[in-house]
């Protein structure tokens, strides 16, 4: 009665194909302002209209779903066991798992980290005062290169940029254009300031330029930032790997946290650089070592490429100006400029490791080698992922049921191809490991310096000597690393979360890299502007990025086969998918529906960026005009009696007066030079002070850079 799954897969298909098409066919023939669909002929008893809506469900609908459901009931019971004595590609007999070898490997890199924060912990000298703990001393370029490069590849860019090649296309190989870009960006406008200024944390920028609420509110974005995002670059790596190896879930959380916490909260700085040094060099060997054996394995770069071409999946000058494209040349280069803009130049735990070096020459040099560094990481990485869709071209693994996951798609690769292969399992995953430890270390390290620095002494006024410092700074990594922990398995259980979280990550990302756009380029920004605008872009741009991830719809992946797979798969759940599925489109209704909600997530950050700057200047402007409106009415009422205070004053571009309750007037002036110092002190200063009924004014200084 059933001859093959092939044969009963396209005969549903076509079923319900030709349903779906006589039923719009019928629903297009309805007469003009008739509701629901045209009556159906008798002859047409079992075209069923399938796009009807849930309320007019008519009986030849349910008579079709009753006989569907027994068809596939049928050939269920016909398909117990699989034909010519094939497995299950879903449920194999054997299934790869790690090796003695592998353990050994991987328990010995987690050693090598444990020993080098006992080193620095407890034997090398210094780390006694907090600059030494969280900076280090003039650490050298070399390992802080290597540091720099391993902090911004996370565990689920090295599983996700494969998988993104092998079901999307290689259009998002371009993000590797604007990592070259922000290179000037870098070392010409940001650096030079937190080098002048000779900062701990980046944030303490804010603080001078605009004052402490901003700086807290920088500080504050941070912590909430990091804390979420090291859990989900722990959780998401370790649920990969768990479900293509057989390793436990939990047991990889509890490893990653033990030693990053260990190490990071003992040995400070110095033990981070190094270990992240030693953790560079095993994920190079894991990404070269994959790469030269698949061009044994599964194939040479001639015939990937060949291969991608032929099954389009080269894709490199996608010019659609349509915002709402997932990957465009515009979007992943536009896009991408500002968030690895806001990585390189406003996080923490990259100022951080490039101001332990002895200067901004040699802060340079690191920075443009570490993004050299990225930038070959990541083409190894991208072409990992078309090396592995030609090694699967005839039976993917994730339609055939061998994984459940796109994530799961490099793990389950490595481990099955190179069974065979005593230790490179253990290679692997030592490296996918070293990724995760290198990012949780830098993020512990860094929010200890945000948290000591901005939040307890600038923020709460809390006086902490140099000698106690360090203290400090090793329990606030511990504490974070307990509470990154607790939020592990939090966000486990709200599974979609992971998704919106790593979306909240570039979204808080954009507004702290405007905030220092603000600063840096509009004179007029003023500390209440900044506030506001601040406050208010973050609301929008996380309203808009949630209901976007709640109502948006994954972009459908390119075309698979399992046409010659070697095991037997089971096409009953395909099949199940056809019969639930609606052949209609479905048609988004109320707020959701605005095209805003539909962008592409790699605007985010640029969208977050421009509206805090904007916003940020128009109410600059708005509390400026009206401090200055309310200055002018005062003194218009009672007169200047003043001599020194002239009414010249007021009207010079050069004074920015503002209006406090407190009761002077202070009216600044300022005498510009050739070339001024990018911290807010100017050349020459003139004050008058006058006691009125309540008012102040004060100078709003904007920073300016070298011209270097």
């Amino acid at each position: 009665m059933f001859a093959t799954q092939d044969t009963i897969l396209k005969l549903l298909t076509l079923c319900a194909l030709a349903h779906s098409i006589t039923a719009y066919a019928l629903q297009e023939k309805s007469p003009a302002g008739a509701s629901g669909s045209a009556p159906l002929d008798p002859s047409h008893k079992y075209l069923i209209v399938r796009g009807e809506s849930p309320a007019s469900v008519s009986q030849e609908h349910v008579d079709f779903d009753n006989a569907a459901t027994l068809l596939l009931q049928a050939y269920k019971s016909q398909q117990t066991t699989a034909p010519d004595g094939l497995e299950e590609c879903s449920a194999p007999s054997h299934k790869p798992t790690f090796s003695g070898y592998d353990y050994v490997i991987l328990l010995g890199m987690l050693v090598i980290s444990l020993g080098i924060g006992i080193f620095y912990g407890f034997f090398q000298k210094g780390g006694s005062s907090s600059n030494e703990f969280l900076l280090g001393s003039e650490m050298s370029i070399f390992p802080v290169t290597l540091s720099l490069t391993t902090s911004f590849i996370t565990a689920i860019e090295l599983l996700g940029n494969p998988s993104e090649m092998y079901f999307q296309g290689t259009q998002f190989v371009l993000i590797v254009i604007p990592m070259v870009l922000v290179i000037p960006v870098a070392v010409k406008v940001f650096y030079p300031i937190y080098f002048k200024m000779e900062l701990t944390s980046c944030y303490e920028y804010l603080g001078i330029r605009f004052g402490k609420e901003i700086r807290i509110l920088g500080a504050v974005l941070y912590v909430i930032q990091m804390c979420f995002y090291t859990a989900v670059a722990v959780l998401a790596p370790a649920i990969a790997l768990s479900k293509a190896t057989g390793l436990d879930t939990k047991i990889a959380v509890i490893l990653i946290y033990v030693v990053c916490v260990f190490y990071s909260s003992q040995g400070g700085m110095k033990a981070v650089v190094i270990a992240d040094t030693f953790q560079a060099a095993v994920l190079a060997v894991s990404l070269v070592l994959i790469v030269g054996l698949g061009s044994y394995y599964s194939g040479t770069p001639i015939q990937v490429f060949q291969k991608a071409a032929e099954l389009n999946r080269l894709e490199f000058f996608n010019i659609d100006p349509n915002p709402t494209t997932r990957h465009t040349v515009w979007s992943v280069v536009i896009g991408g400029f500002f968030y690895w803009t806001s990585l390189f130049c406003t996080n923490q735990a990259s100022v951080q490791k490039c101001m332990s070096l002895k200067s901004l020459k040699l802060a340079k040099i690191a920075l443009g080698f570490a993004i050299l560094g990225l930038i070959v990481v990541f083409l190894l990485n991208f072409y990992t992922g078309l090396m592995v869709f030609n090694h699967y071209a005839d039976c993917d693994p994730l339609t055939a049921g061998r994984i459940s996951a796109t994530d799961q798609l490099l793990p389950f690769y490595v481990i099955n191809t190179y069974e065979h292969i005593y230790s490179i399992a253990g290679i692997f995953v030592a490296g996918i490991f070293a990724a995760s430890l290198g990012t949780v270390a830098s993020a512990l390290n860094s929010l200890s310096a945000v948290t000591c620095e901005d939040l307890l002494v600038n923020g709460m006024n809390i006086k902490i000597s140099p000698e106690k410092g360090a203290t400090y700074a090793k329990w606030m990594s511990l504490g974070y690393g307990i509470a990154s922990f607790g939020l592990v398995f939090i966000v486990e259980h709200l599974g979609g979360v992971l998704q919106a979280t790593l979306t909240l990550n570039g979204l808080i990302g954009g507004v702290t890299l405007g905030l220092f756009v603000l600063g840096i380029a509009c004179k007029q920004a003023n500390t209440k502007g900044a506030f506001y605008g601040g406050l208010l872009s973050l609301a929008l741009v996380i309203f808009v990025g949630v209901v976007a991830q709640i109502a948006s719809v994954e972009s459908p992946p390119l075309p698979t086969s399992i046409e010659h797979c070697d095991c037997h798969v089971n096409v009953t759940n395909i099949l199940e998918g056809l019969l639930t599925e609606s052949m209609n489109p479905i048609k988004q209704e109320g707020f959701t529906s605005w095209p805003i909600f539909r962008l592409s997530y790699m605007w985010y950050s640029m969208i977050g960026c421009l509206l805090t700057v904007f916003l940020g200047w128009l109410f600059s402007l708005i509390i400026d005009f009206n401090q200055r409106r309310n200055v002018l009415k005062i003194t218009g009422k009672g007169g200047i009696d003043n001599e020194a205070v002239s009414e010249e004053v007021f009207k010079s571009d050069d004074s920015q007066v503002q209006y406090t309750t407190n009761s002077t007037i202070t009216t600044t002036t300022t005498t510009s030079t050739a070339a001024v110092d990018p911290i807010p002190i100017p050349a020459t200063t003139t004050t008058t002070t006058k006691e009125t009924a309540g008012i102040q004014g004060h100078v709003n200084h904007a920073i300016r850079i070298d011209d270097e």
